[in-house]
């Protein structure tokens, strides 16, 4: 719940900024908030895997540590917003992040901002891989789900660089769910047994990857990912860092260890959680708990008193 906390209280910092435009405002609030609130939670944590660093945004740094130093050592992945481009706008499916694994189980990825990705049901664990074609990894998740080909849903974040990918997605007979940010939600979403979302593939943050790790810890579903620099620097950054950039990474490899935690609250709608609303005298969050070391997945509804927040 101290995770819960920081979530939430990052989500409802953003809401002045929904829509407004300016989404280095609205991450800089989050940001704030979130800061504030961890710094309270009883653990030593370090962040492993910050946000902002790419886009020159506000951050929660890479090798800070946060928390009031009791407790356990952990490794720390936060997004204030994932999707701060999505609050600018006022469109859906922003959220605020935080995962946690014990110390020295998350891998530092810092060094490369990019990653391919394929992430699954528990049904892709053994047929999918980057290795092959997107047609084939379709036609062999649909069949090990049993289902026609054309009723699969694939999940891609809508750039300029999926262009084929997407065009590739469509002759292989499937369909698309183009996002326009946000792939966390939409990894969570692909590997959870109740949404349309088959499967999620393309290249996007490393961070993003990470992060998706430790929720899959949790819901059991599958991811692979491969880093991907877009240069020649920024590849020798990533090889002077130690990474192995064309290794093909499994979940355990990004996260290793059976003990992480993910936490997600909505700041404006979306498929994962609802973003958070005004109630008259109250503001509501809803968040959702992600537990590896029990498998549960929990949705914390939350009611605030407005006055403590205005």
């Amino acid at each position: 719940m101290e995770l819960v906390r920081a979530t939430e209280a990052a989500a409802i910092r953003a809401v002045p900024f929904i829509g407004r435009g300016d989404k280095n405002a609205a991450d800089k609030a989050a940001v704030d908030a979130m800061r504030a609130f961890l710094g309270t939670v009883n653990f030593d944590g370090l962040i492993v895997i910050g946000e902002g660093e790419k886009d020159e945004a506000p951050m929660l740094f890479n090798g800070e540590h946060v928390g009031n130093g009791r407790g356990p050592a952990c490794d720390i992945a936060v997004d204030p917003i994932d999707g701060t481009s999505l609050t600018a706008a006022g469109r859906q499916n922003a959220v605020s992040v935080i995962a946690v694994s014990d110390r020295g189980t998350m891998l530092d990825a810092s060094s490369i901002f990019y990653m391919d990705k394929i992430v699954t049901s528990a049904a892709g664990r053994g047929v999918v891989s980057l290795d092959q074609s997107i047609a084939d990894n379709i036609r062999d998740l649909a069949q090990a789900m049993k289902k026609p080909v054309g009723e699969m849903t694939i999940a891609v974040l809508d750039r300029p660089r999926h262009a084929g990918l997407i065009d590739a997605i469509r002759s292989a007979g499937a369909g698309t769910r183009l996002m326009l940010d946000g792939d966390v939600a939409g990894g969570i979403n692909a590997a959870r047994y109740e949404t349309r979302i088959d499967m999620c593939v393309g290249i996007g943050g490393s961070p993003e990857g990470i992060t998706t790790a430790c929720a899959l810890k949790a819901l059991g579903g599958y991811m692979q990912g491969r880093l991907a620099p877009k240069d020649d620097a920024e590849r020798a950054r990533g090889v002077a860092a130690g990474l192995d950039i064309d290794k093909l990474l499994e979940v355990d490899d990004m996260v290793s260890g059976d003990n992480t935690f993910f936490v997600a609250t909505g700041v404006t709608d979306g498929g994962l959680v609802d973003g958070v609303r005004r109630k008259g005298p109250m503001i509501r969050t809803e968040s959702i708990v992600l537990r590896s070391r029990s498998g549960t997945a929990r949705r914390v509804i939350a009611e605030h008193l407005a006055e403590k927040w205005l």
